[in-house]
């Protein structure tokens, strides 16, 4: 498949880059500092503003999917305001080049811990990831409006840490998996695997899903 990857050299972005690689996928990673990535036959770096949404749409061009791990950076002061002003302008460039298939990379805060109530919303949640949070369950509400893409919000467990690639982990759906009284986690190792596999083999069309070991 042709693939354009943005946000190819950040914390998700890395092993997604990756596994698509790995699994003989032509990739377009399109980033800020395209110097940061290493050659390889298969990779084509792109610099890329997503907040510029005409020319990233003529970079999209040609390509069979869009793969979104956007994160302005967790230290960005108006992280909410600019994780939604990109990632309309990356949805609305995905349409503009005619590409139906798009996968975004959200948070575990959007995911219900009961009835009615998002991990988000309870008192422990912390402080320090809400702006970004909240950010990433407007994009979900955003999506949940979009008719047009045959779009997939992943979020990841609450936990989602380093660690090597298993290939074994449970897929949920709105509802956060836990171990017993413990959150849940996974690596981005192995979140790499499931959006790979959702990218392959679509299961979750117009649908967000979770995962966790």
């Amino acid at each position: 498949m042709k693939i354009a990857l943005i946000g190819a050299t950040g914390y998700v972005g890395t092993p997604l880059l990756d596994e698509a690689l790995n699994r003989g996928h032509q990739v377009s990673a399109l980033v800020r500092h395209p110097h940061k990535l290493a050659a390889h036959p298969q990779l084509n770096p792109v610099q890329a503003d997503v907040h510029n949404s005409a020319t990233l749409s003529e970079q999209l061009n040609g390509h069979d999917v869009v793969i979104s791990a956007f994160n302005p950076g967790w230290g960005v002061a108006d992280i909410r305001e600019q994780f939604i002003a990109g990632s309309r302008s990356i949805i609305a460039a995905s349409k503009q080049a005619g590409i139906r298939r798009l996968l975004v990379v959200g948070g575990a805060g959007s995911l219900y811990v009961a009835p009615g109530v998002q991990l988000i919303d309870t008192p422990d949640f912390p402080a320090e990831y809400k702006e970004g949070a909240e950010g990433a369950r407007q994009v979900l509400n955003i999506l949940r409006d979009e008719q047009a893409l045959e779009w997939t919000f992943v979020s990841p467990a609450a936990l989602l840490v380093p660690g090597p690639c298993t290939g074994k982990f449970r897929l949920g759906r709105d509802e956060l998996l836990s171990n017993g009284d413990e959150p849940g986690s996974i690596s981005v190792a192995d979140l790499a695997v499931a959006m790979l596999d959702e990218t392959e083999q679509p299961q979750h069309i117009r649908q967000r899903f979770t995962l966790a070991y």
